[in-house]
């Protein structure tokens, strides 16, 4: 079974993910994990941070000679701006209250229930492992599974498709997204549709405000068959909507048209199913996303999460202390003006680490040429089926 654990906090001293279950023999390097990690820190609109953090992985065990050895794989980033924050952070000695208490929760965030739930005294005990600094190991880990797709054939993209109430207009092509997405400030694959964007987070940084959006990310080369119809817990739509749900700020998923499907007739909705002998069996439309009955049907995988606004403002909103109970304004931390490029990167991390544990879950094998072997005979299959 594959799965990972993180740890670490915003300030504190690194952040740390460790792999289970991973295969043998996959050529891995950190100079791989780290093109992936700079990705995440680009986009107009993010903050003062990244300006500190340049993001950087260190391969603990798990990696010998450039290849993966089947045990468990331990990735650590350091955050650089931890030698400001000891006083403040340490594991050990204690904090000094004059600098670091906070006791005013921001809305928005998971300050107050957090708080509550653990009956911590002073709110940063929650916001320093709430917040999403953490998807930087996910980027990490995502990284790792990134490379195990590529090795049979699956690719993984995105793009944004909007940041507030702009919105891209029109399909598309992948080659589009593919040549022009990464090339954009703010992943956006539509020249025009991008100039408006950035003018929009523009007006927002004036307004001291925060802009959220939606992000587009497209699986290709995706085997039928892939998940389960069986059991709840096991449908791949459900697993992957898990997963790109507990990344920080995302509020809807949906897959193909989505929730469009609601308001349709059901006779333009399902995807029609037609044969040859060079593909198979195919679909003649992909409303939903390459999706159905909780497996793969052989069609792009398209799936869309929506980001609500950083709730971090410059201009904090009301807010009530936790000791007094008296009203104040939210305390104000450093924050993006929009993230949803960032968010598009650490998407793309979250369903790539959710198909290769269900690619392993599938195929088995213990090394990288088990699973290749496996997976191509599967894919000859389908060819004759």
């Amino acid at each position: 079974m594959l799965r990972f654990l993180t740890a670490g906090e915003s300030h504190g001293k690194c952040l740390t993910a460790i792999i289970e279950g991973f295969p043998a023999g996959l050529n891995l390097t950190a100079d791989y994990i780290n093109k992936e990690l700079a990705r995440r820190q680009h986009g107009y609109g993010r903050g003062a941070r990244m300006e500190i953090e340049h993001d950087q992985v260190s391969i603990l065990s798990g990696i010998r000679g450039g290849k993966t050895l089947g045990s468990p794989i331990t990735l650590n980033i350091s955050n650089k701006d931890w030698e400001n924050w000891q006083n403040i952070m340490s594991p050990e000695e204690e904090a000094d209250l004059n600098l670091g208490t906070i006791t005013k929760p921001r809305p928005g965030h998971a300050d107050l229930s957090g708080a509550i739930k653990y009956e911590h005294k002073d709110l940063r005990n929650v916001l320093e492992r709430s917040s999403a600094r953490e998807t930087a190991t996910r980027v990490a880990v995502g990284a790792v599974a990134k490379k195990l797709l590529q090795e049979i054939n699956i690719e993984i993209i995105s793009h944004v498709i909007s940041i507030g109430d702009v919105k891209s207009l029109g399909p598309i092509s992948i080659q589009d997204i593919k040549q022009k997405a990464s090339n954009s400030p703010v992943f956006c694959a539509d020249i025009e549709t991008e100039k408006a964007m950035l003018q929009a987070i523009d007006r927002a940084k004036d307004n001291k405000d925060t802009l959220g959006g939606i992000f587009e990310v497209i699986v290709l080369n995706m085997p039928m068959g892939i998940g389960s119809f069986v059991h709840w817990d096991r449908k791949l739509d459900a697993m992957l909507a898990q997963g790109l749900m507990s990344i920080q700020a995302i509020k809807g998923v949906e897959f193909g048209i989505g929730f469009r499907s609601a308001a349709l007739p059901g006779s333009r909705v399902q995807d029609e199913i037609a044969y040859n002998q060079e593909q198979g069996f195919f679909h003649l439309t992909n409303n939903a996303g390459g999706l159905e009955g909780g497996m793969t049907n052989g069609e792009p995988l398209i799936i869309r999460a929506a980001m609500k606004p950083i709730p971090t403002l410059m201009q904090p909103l009301a807010s009530v202390d936790l000791h007094t109970k008296e009203p104040f304004n939210a305390a104000v931390e450093r924050s993006d003006v929009c993230a949803v490029p960032a968010a598009s990167v650490i998407g793309e991390a979250v369903v790539a680490f959710t198909l290769a544990q269900a690619i392993l879950e599938k195929f088995g094998g213990d090394t990288l040429e088990e699973i290749k072997d496996r997976v191509n005979k599967y894919r000859e299959y389908l060819r004759q089926v």
